[in-house]
C-alpha cells in the first residue's frame, strides 16, 4: 500500500479500491477513452489502484500510459475470456484493498459466465426505449451495481425497478473552452477554421461522431446530410464539416456515396484529415475546431450520454439535437427536432429516426444566429458537467459508499 493509500484510508476509515476498469484504453481518442481517462486518473490520485483492461486499443503486452496500467485486449473482442483472470490477478496485488470490475461499455456484450462472479460496477450507457433485454438482464443481477450516465438512463432503471446510482460523463472544461487558435510542435497557429480548411466567413456545420454500424446507422448520417443538402441550396456561404472516418473503415459506411446521393457538390463537404484523425488529434485542436464551427450537428437515432453535444457547447457552439434519449438533457443553448420510431430489431427496442424537415428548420434558425457564440451554452455545461465537480460531488461518495 503506497503512502496515499494509507493517508486515505487513516482519513475515511476505509480501505481504498483496487478496480479493474473495462473500457477502451485511456489513451483512445474516444468517448469511453476520455472518460476512462478523465475517472481512473481523478480515481488513482485519490489512492484507488486502478488497471484498464482495454477492450480497444492495446493488444499482446501489458503497457502503462500517464500512470495508468493496462492490460491487453483478449482473443474475444471484447475481453471476456481475460476480465476474470485479470480481477484475479490485479486484486492478489492489492490484498488489503475492496476490489471491483468497473465496466464502461455496452453491457450487452459481457456474456461469459464468470462475471457473474464478479463484484461489478457497471456505468451503464442506455440509448433505446425500453432498456434492451439483454442490458436489462446485465445489471439486474445480484453482482452488479449499476450507474447511469444520463437522467434519461436513470428514468428508466427506475421504471423498471432497478436499484442504481446516477454519475453523468464529465467534461474537462479548462481544455474544452473558447479556442481561437493553436499552435503547433513547431510554432505554426492555426484557427479553428484553417484547421477545417473553410472561409472565415462561411457558415460551418459540424458533426463529429464516430462511423461505426450499418444496422441501423445510430449516427443517423444519412438524415444529416440530406437535411443539410436542402438547407445547402438556399445558402451559397454554407458547408459541412465531417470530423469522422471517410470509408467505413471502422464497420461503418462510406460516406461519399451517400454525399453523391443527396447531390451535395464536394466543395460543400470538408473532412478531418484522415491520417491525423486516424493517429490522434488532441483535445486542444478539437477545441480550436468546436470553436471554430457555427453550430454543431447531432441528432443520431440515439445516445448513451453525448460527449460532443457537451464538449461543443463548452466551447460556446450551440447545438442541434434528437429530442431523444440521452440527447435533450444536455442541451443548454440549441435545437431539439423531432422524430419518429425506428424498431431495432438486433436489441428488440426502439430507436428514433430524426426528422429531415425539422433538422432544415433548426439549420435554418442557427442560420440566423451565424457567427453568434454562446457563453449560456457554455455555462451550463460547466454547472452541470465540469469533470472536476462530477468526480468531486458525485463519483467519489460512491466509492466510499461501496463496500
Amino acid at each position: 500500500m503506497n503512502r496515499a493509500e494509507k493517508r486515505r484510508r487513516n482519513r475515511n476509515g476505509v480501505a481504498p479500491i483496487a478496480g479493474l476498469w473495462v473500457s477502451n484504453a485511456a489513451w483512445s481518442p474516444t468517448g469511453y477513452g476520455t472518460q476512462t481517462k478523465q475517472v481512473v486518473s481523478r480515481m488513482i490520485k485519490d489512492g484507488h489502484p486502478v488497471a484498464v483492461a482495454a477492450n480497444y486499443g492495446l493488444e499482446a503486452t501489458m503497457s502503462a500510459w500517464e500512470g495508468i496500467e493496462h492490460f491487453p485486449r483478449g482473443y474475444d473482442p471484447y475481453s471476456n475470456d481475460m476480465v476474470h483472470p485479470y480481477f484475479i490477478d490485479w486484486s492478489k496485488q492489492h490484498p488489503d484493498h475492496r476490489h471491483y470490475v468497473f465496466t464502461l461499455y455496452d453491457v450487452w456484450v459481457f456474456n461469459h459466465p464468470r462475471w457473474d462472479e464478479l463484484p461489478v460496477v457497471s456505468w451503464v450507457p442506455v440509448d433505446h426505449m425500453p432498456i434492451p433485454e439483454k442490458v436489462g438482464a446485465f445489471i439486474k443481477k445480484p453482482n452488479v451495481n449499476p450507474v447511469a450516465m444520463s437522467k434519461y438512463g436513470s428514468g428508466l432503471m427506475t421504471k423498471a425497478g432497478i436499484d442504481h446510482y446516477y454519475i453523468p460523463h464529465g467534461i474537462e472544461t479548462s481544455i474544452m473552452k473558447p479556442t481561437a487558435q493553436v499552435s503547433d510542435d513547431v510554432g505554426n497557429v492555426r484557427t479553428g477554421r484553417q484547421l477545417m480548411q473553410v472561409d472565415d466567413d462561411q457558415f460551418v456545420v459540424g458533426v463529429v461522431n464516430a462511423n461505426k454500424g450499418t444496422a441501423p446507422i445510430r449516427k443517423a448520417f444519412g438524415e444529416q446530410l440530406l437535411a443539410f443538402s436542402i438547407f445547402a441550396e438556399r445558402h451559397d456561404d454554407a458547408v459541412i464539416y465531417m470530423h469522422t472516418e471517410r470509408f467505413g473503415g471502422m464497420g461503418g459506411i462510406p460516406l461519399d456515396p451517400l454525399i453523391n446521393a443527396v447531390g451535395l457538390d464536394e466543395s460543400r463537404v470538408k473532412f478531418v484529415n484522415q491520417y491525423q484523425n486516424r493517429i490522434g488529434i488532441s483535445d486542444e485542436v478539437l477545441a480550436a475546431i468546436y470553436t471554430g464551427m457555427d453550430v454543431l450537428l447531432a441528432p443520431t437515432l440515439g445516445e448513451g450520454f453525448g460527449i460532443t453535444v457537451a464538449d461543443a457547447q463548452a466551447c460556446t457552439t450551440p447545438v442541434i439535437v434528437n429530442d431523444f434519449s440521452a440527447q435533450p438533457e444536455l442541451v443548454g443553448d440549441g435545437w431539439k427536432v423531432r422524430g419518429q420510431p425506428l424498431w431495432d430489431a438486433s436489441q428488440n427496442a426502439w430507436f428514433n429516426t430524426p426528422a429531415v424537415e425539422d433538422i432544415v428548420h433548426a439549420l435554418e434558425q442557427a442560420y440566423e444566429r451565424k457567427g453568434e457564440k454562446s457563453p449560456q451554452a457554455r455555462k451550463f455545461i460547466v454547472d452541470n458537467y465540469d469533470a472536476d465537480k462530477v468526480y468531486a460531488d458525485l463519483w467519489r461518495p460512491y466509492l466510499e459508499m461501496l463496500p
